[in-house]
């Protein structure tokens, strides 16, 4: 069966580089579809800008009309830390057959052996790093290891096994961040093509990062 892939983060707001790279990854890796996750309490972050409502409502914005996406909503009705290890747990209960594969970038991977738990991730699912210019893989250290015995380049075997392989995919590099986006709004300025219309108008009516110059409505 194709696997489904899970992208999760804070989507403080989303923007253009989250959707580009999740759309690459469906159409390169044969994904099912990608389950866009939006983090209600991130144990990593500490605290966002946006309600956790309001970046559901962007992300759902965001991700309208386009088959293969979807928005879930599990980590914010779930009390506590949103753990990703929970979520997988969760998705695996209601997919016990179906392939899963968890999307981070490689600087969320470089970080991994901070997350809770984090060795019990390749036993329910994938993990599919994607990887763009600037950054390298580790070969030594804990990573280095688990690398060297997940890590596989097919992408077949995301296909075939249900969980328990690393595979590492370049992605086209756009150079945007949620932090850019709040700081641009926060001087006056427009995100317009940084991020979708929806989502820019939904900031806009909300003024969950302040109000947008008026020149620009």
């Amino acid at each position: 069966m194709n696997p489904l892939g899970v992208f999760g983060g804070t989507f403080d707001p989303i923007h253009y580089g989250h959707l580009r790279t999740a759309f690459e990854m469906l159409q390169a890796l044969r994904f099912f579809e990608v389950r866009f996750i939006p983090c209600g309490d991130p144990p990593h972050r500490g605290k966002t800008y946006a309600t956790a409502k309001q970046r559901f409502e962007m992300t759902r914005a965001a991700l309208a009309g386009q088959p293969g996406f979807v928005v879930d909503d599990r980590e914010l009705s779930r009390d506590g830390p949103s753990y990703s290890i929970d979520t997988l747990h969760s998705l695996r209960e209601e997919i016990p057959e179906r392939p899963m594969a968890l999307i981070l970038g490689m600087d969320a991977f470089l970080g991994l052996p901070k997350w809770h738990r984090w060795l019990d991730i390749l036993k329910v699912a994938h993990i599919v790093v994607a990887h763009r210019p600037g950054w390298r893989a580790p070969d030594i250290g804990p990573l280095g290891e688990l690398l060297s015995r997940c890590g596989t380049h097919r992408i077949d075997d995301l296909h075939e096994l249900t969980h328990g392989r690393i595979h590492i995919h370049a992605v086209t590099q756009l150079e945007i961040s949620s932090t850019e986006i709040r700081e641009l709004i926060e001087a006056g300025r427009d995100p317009r093509f940084l991020t979708p219309d929806p989502v820019r108008e939904f900031i806009a009516t909300s003024r969950c990062y302040g109000a947008l110059d008026e020149r620009f409505l």
